[in-house]
């Protein structure tokens, strides 16, 4: 976890949406300013500068709005096995060696794109190689999608750990079964 100025704080709009995942250094220096309000704390952790000590928070919500679009999901590695569940679109076989499958390879017109992406295990990319998944006789398990883009992704790495995150975010529940 780092030390305790490097911990995660979740950051809260002034209408209660997750806006940012910072420290809980820029935490304590934001609610300090009189920028942000202490929702909950952190189980007793402390910052101490050579004048004061200051508990440290673990989400915060700022006092006024801030307006911004939507958040994108980037397509990326990472992204694309979490859409996947870290399994394999062709086998159903869950890894944490798994690698990325172009359905529609790219040496024959495939585009690097959330719907021709799938998470895939090393056999079955071998297996199906620079051929559509009907040329090998293989099948998807489901369609590639591009997922969803709510305000509550930006969490979801945090919230199986951040336990006390949860009541901030009425949609974990739903994102973890998507």
């Amino acid at each position: 976890m780092g030390t305790v100025v490097e911990r995660a704080v979740l950051v809260l709009n002034k209408n209660y949406e997750p806006l940012h995942i910072c420290t809980a250094r820029r935490a304590v220096v934001l609610v300090d300013r009189g920028k942000a309000e202490v929702l909950e704390l952190d189980e007793a952790a402390q910052i101490h500068t050579t004048a004061r000590s200051f508990l440290v928070p673990s989400v915060i919500r700022l006092v006024y709005l801030i307006r911004r679009p939507r958040p994108h999901r980037r397509l990326t590695r990472r992204e694309i096995f979490m859409r996947d569940r870290h399994t394999c679109q062709y086998c159903g076989k869950e890894a944490s060696d798994l690698t990325l499958d172009h359905v529609v390879p790219r040496v024959r017109g495939g585009r690097h794109t959330w719907e021709n992406l799938v998470s895939a295990c090393r056999q079955c990319n071998h297996r199906k190689g620079c051929r559509t998944p009907d040329e090998a006789r293989m099948h998807l398990l489901k369609e590639p999608v591009t997922p969803r883009s709510t305000p509550y992704y930006i969490v979801q790495h945090y919230i199986e750990v951040q336990v006390a995150w949860r009541k901030f975010i009425p949609e974990w529940e739903l994102e973890a079964l998507a």
